[in-house]
Parts: structure tokens; sequence; C-alpha cells
């Protein structure tokens, strides 16, 4: 399914480039379109956030959307947890993809994402950007520069548990986990943005690195490590374990994800 990404730029628009390339290299996944708007009612985290009925209405069709793909109707929380993932994917990814690109992290509010997935439909529109010294657009409009890689890897850890603390919260209830749990996801999702964004590019080993020094076990509110590893004897291809069970093993249990924590490992 192809994904079309609209970028509105009223502050940073120096991420223009930088989310033309990101649309570029997510391939069928992302698509960016300038000139695109989100028709309908779009998900947003503000939404997401604020309005209980809309947050039962997208259980209650994901529900049926995996029992009219798989046969099975799964229960409430892994239809809930199948709802955070697919946000929460987009919203990590929109920030992640542009530090790992070119290290230019965007602040992105609750009101800065729109999903509409009847259309395939992203919207993105930053309120800011850090960036680097040495980085051609430091001192434009809507950037703040940082001192140093380490700082900036800080900040894009701030903006994401900023955009989805919240977001976290609202789905507690749904999902029934705890915060550790929940933090667990968000945890993931990060690192399993910027993988895909490594393995897309052809910068695989680069990726993995970078998930690795952005969380390094620690890094509060985040939790654990990347969990990366070598499939096999030696240094064949690389996989992890997540921290979150995604709970799909409940729906396709003769298929467990291969990053499924619940798996035997060798």
């Amino acid at each position: 399914m192809t994904t079309a990404v609209a970028v509105s730029m009223t502050r940073a628009d120096v991420l223009w480039d930088t989310y033309a390339r990101l649309g570029d290299v997510l391939g069928p996944l992302v698509r960016l379109s300038p000139q695109l708007r989100v028709d309908g009612e779009p998900v947003t985290g503000e939404r997401l956030v604020q309005d209980e009925p809309l947050r039962e209405r997208l259980v209650e069709a994901a529900q049926r959307r995996i029992a009219d793909d798989h046969g099975v109707t799964p229960r409430r929380d892994v239809a809930a947890m199948d709802v955070l993932h697919r946000y929460a994917f987009f919203a990590t990814v929109s920030m992640s993809g542009p530090w790992f690109l070119e290290r230019r992290v965007p602040w992105v509010g609750l009101d800065g994402i729109a999903y509409n997935e009847e259309s395939s439909s992203l919207a993105v529109s930053p309120a800011r950007v850090d960036c680097l010294p040495d980085d051609p657009v430091a001192g434009s409009p809507g950037t703040r520069v940082v001192a140093d890689e380490e700082r900036l890897r800080r900040e894009l850890r701030g903006a994401v548990a900023a955009h989805l603390q919240p977001v976290l919260e609202a789905f507690r209830p749904l999902m029934r986990r705890g915060p550790r749990a929940m933090w667990g996801l968000a945890t993931d999702e990060l690192v399993e943005g910027l993988w895909y964004v490594g393995r897309v590019v052809g910068e695989e080993k680069q990726a993995v690195r970078a998930a690795e020094e952005l969380l390094p076990g620690g890094t509060s509110p985040f939790v654990g490590a990347t969990g990366f590893r070598s499939c096999g004897d030696g240094g064949g291809e690389t996989t992890r374990t997540r921290i979150n069970c995604c709970l799909w093993y409940t729906v396709t249990p003769q298929k467990p994800c291969a990053t499924c924590p619940r798996r035997t490992r060798p």
C-alpha cells in the first residue's frame, strides 16, 4: 500500500527537501506530494488523545479488517495494538527519518501529523527543526542549532517522546498495559522505523549503528536497548527481538513475527 505524504512547512520550510528525499527512499510505503490534501477526517495525534469515541471506532474498524483478511476476529487489545502501531510508526519515522538521512530533527506536535487510512495519505507539519552547527540550513527561520551529535540524539528522543506520551496514555485502557509496556512499544517503533529506512536506502549497517547509539539503554522514558543481533553463526543478516510483543501471534499463531520476543532463540 502506498502512502502519500504532504509536508506543510509554515515555520520549518528547510525540511522540504529533506522530506522529499524521505518520500523518495521509502518507495511504495511513502509517496511525497506537496500539493496533496488529506481528505475526509484524518486521524491526528490530537484527535487520538481527545476523542475517545474515535479511538473506539478505529479499534472496531481494525477488528473488522483483520477478521476479513485473516478469518479471525482479534481481541480488542490486539486491534488497539494494531491501530497504535500504525500511528506510532508514521509518527516516529517522520522524525527519525530526517535525522538518519540528513541529521535534522523535526519537532512535530500532536496536530502536526494527520493520517487517513482510506486514502492512504499522511500530512506532516513540523513546528521547528534542530540541526548541527555545520548544517547548511543552520540559522534559517524555523531552525535551532544544537552543539553536537549526542545533543541531536537527545533532541530526537525528546521530540518522539513528547509526541507519543499523550497518545500512549490514551491507549492504555484499550490495551490493558502498564507504562513500561507502552514505552516498550514506542522504543520498538522508533527502532523499526530507522531500520526500515536504512534497509531501503542500502545503509542497513549504518542504520543499526545509529539506532544503537540513539537507544543504548537507560534513555528513559524509552525502555531497553535495540536488541539487534546477527542471524546464525557470525556475520549473517541482522535481526532483533522486539521489547514489546505486538500480539500478532494471537491472529496467526502458525506464523510468529521474526522479531517476536515469544520465539525460542538459538
